[in-house]
């Protein structure tokens, strides 16, 4: 999945996507008259009613992706996240080619450099690594304590921001991180069913998607060197398969026969990993809508209401105990990363 904002989100395969939401790179809201030239004249219907449908698909699809892994990973027995993952990108790279090069969703950007592939190798990796532990750790928890796991996400980027860039934030900025971190102390504490591997590695998930985050901000800065969110997608995706097929290999064996094997079996399996690929496209594409209709800091606030939205929905699905502190410990956080996107708007506003 692609975690689309800058890549908040974890976002294609596992969009848990952060409520700073972390997509790829998206560019500035273009102004009212050129905002809805895509898919604002279909039927007839007014721009208001166009963007309610653009922001009901985003959380369908964000949402969606993140059930869907569940149900394969963790009730289904598809025990593959690496391959899952790698089928995730490829199906990326196929839809974004086409979307670009067909449907000219934006104008298609061309590579420059080496150097500039070499920085897109390198978000590539750290990509890799934050969408495989996300899909591993629906296999151990569930998408609830999963979701506010991943609303920590901007605990991290502040941390990555002064470690790598000496980037220092307002003191209100960093005491609102400590409701984020407490809040996420609290639910552990009292998650039913707390796994330390899958809270490791989805805490490793949610830090890759903050660092990702972070190194794109230092590596494409250049006018130059900039990619629109979309074609960094068309770029990334590949090299992110190309990257993951090694490993898929090495820890998961033959899953290319297993699969064939259990769809001769259940055909059905079918259906859903390609169900799955196009839904992990759908998350990339509807947060580059969402912000093109609306605003990035629209994008914000509905992430923000996502991580609880997509709780809510997988405990109603997936009848997962959950506990009122691990509920209170979910809000505390939340709390904290609405918080948080206040106290940087108004350090923002303060340096300018």
């Amino acid at each position: 999945m692609v975690e689309a904002q800058t890549w908040t989100t974890r976002r294609m395969s596992n969009p848990r996507l952060d409520s700073t939401e972390q997509v790829l790179d998206i560019p500035p809201t273009p102004p009212g008259e050129h905002r809805n030239s895509f898919g604002s004249n279909g039927g007839g219907l007014s721009p208001t009613v166009v963007t309610a449908l653009i922001i009901a698909s985003w959380y369908l699809s964000n949402i969606g992706v993140l059930l869907l892994n569940k149900y394969l990973l963790s009730f289904y027995g598809y025990r593959y996240p690496i391959f899952l993952t790698m089928l995730h990108m490829l199906s990326c790279a196929a839809y974004s080619y086409a979307s670009i090069n067909f449907l000219e969703i934006v104008p298609l950007q061309h590579i420059h450099s080496k150097k500039q592939f070499l920085k897109i190798l390198a978000l590539s990796a750290i990509f890799c690594f934050s969408v495989v532990c996300g899909n591993t750790s629906l296999r151990y928890l569930p998408v609830s304590f999963n979701q506010a796991i991943g609303a920590t996400t901007p605990f991290f980027t502040a941390i990555f921001a002064f470690v790598i860039t000496c980037k220092k934030e307002t003191a209100e900025v960093y005491l609102a991180l400590l409701p984020v971190v407490f809040g996420i102390v609290v639910a552990s504490n009292s998650e039913p069913l707390f796994h330390l591997f899958g809270f490791l590695v989805c805490v490793g998930s949610t830090a890759g998607r903050a660092l990702k985050s972070v190194v794109q901000g230092i590596l494409l800065t250049s006018e130059a060197e900039k990619l629109h969110s979309m074609n960094l997608l068309l770029y990334m995706a590949p090299l992110a398969a190309f990257i993951l097929l090694p490993f898929t290999l090495y820890i998961e064996g033959n899953v290319f026969a297993h699969t064939v094997e259990k769809a001769r079996g259940d055909p059905f399996i079918l259906f859903l990993l390609l169900g799955n690929a196009t839904v992990a496209y759908l998350v990339n594409l509807t947060n580059f809508l969402v912000t093109k209709h609306t605003s990035a800091l629209t994008l914000q606030v509905l992430g923000n209401a996502k991580a609880t939205v997509a709780a809510v929905v997988s405990v109603l699905i997936f009848r997962n105990p959950v506990t009122v502190m691990g509920m209170a410990g979910f809000g505390i956080t939340i709390m904290g990363v609405v918080l948080y996107s206040e106290a940087k708007k108004r350090s923002k506003v303060t340096t300018h």
